[in-house]
């Protein structure tokens, strides 16, 4: 997306932010619903551009299909051509506020120690105890495996090595979208990383 679109794509995120806000839907639950009802046709848990233009309208929001072309755009991060919930629900609910973005910098200065910007599977690993994992303990998983599934939530850090602070950030405001209150969402990230 260019400058211009990214800027309608905000200005259209808004106006959907509080239309949605309007009818009540503030809480994970209530999105959730929202969100069923959008995806009203084929209950695949996606939204498709059709779904999203007329979900929306119900909604109170209309728009033209240009605006859906951009909006659509903006939601689908990983450009799918459908929009799942967990990123309906960053586009909803936004980024990181401040308390969570301190915290989730707090953890990825915790690993980078060169501070380039950086942090490596080995890095992680090192944190990460995968020993107490339910699937490790009933012997489903190697220790292994379930890391290797737990860096497959990262993106592409399994297949450079490497996990940017922009991965970093786009996965714990997926998480954090999820988690209604501040404190549980700090008190997670402490328990998480040891911080």
């Amino acid at each position: 997306m260019n400058r211009q679109q990214q800027e309608a794509a905000q200005i259209l995120l808004k106006r959907v932010r509080d239309a949605l806000q309007a009818r009540g839907s503030k809480t994970i639950r209530q999105l959730g619903v929202c969100f069923r009802c959008l995806d009203s046709y084929d209950g695949n848990r996606k939204l498709d551009k059709n779904e999203l233009k007329v979900g929306l309208a119900e909604n109170g929001v209309q728009l033209s299909w240009n605006e859906v072309d951009i909006l659509f755009a903006a939601m689908d991060r990983d450009r799918s051509g459908t929009i799942d919930f967990d990123e309906f629900l960053v586009s909803i609910r936004g980024q990181l506020n401040p308390t969570r973005k301190a915290i989730v910098d707090q953890a990825f200065r915790k690993f980078d120690k060169t501070g380039d910007g950086y942090i490596t599977a080995d890095d992680l690993k090192g944190v990460y105890n995968t020993k107490m994992h339910p699937k490790v303990k009933n012997g489903q998983m190697t220790e292994t495996q379930v890391f290797e599934e737990f860096l497959v939530n990262f993106g592409d850090v399994d297949k450079n090595g490497q996990l940017t602070y922009q991965e970093w950030c786009d996965y714990y405001a997926a998480v954090s979208a999820s988690v209604d209150n501040d404190e549980h969402f700090v008190l997670l990230m402490k328990m998480a990383w040891k911080i």
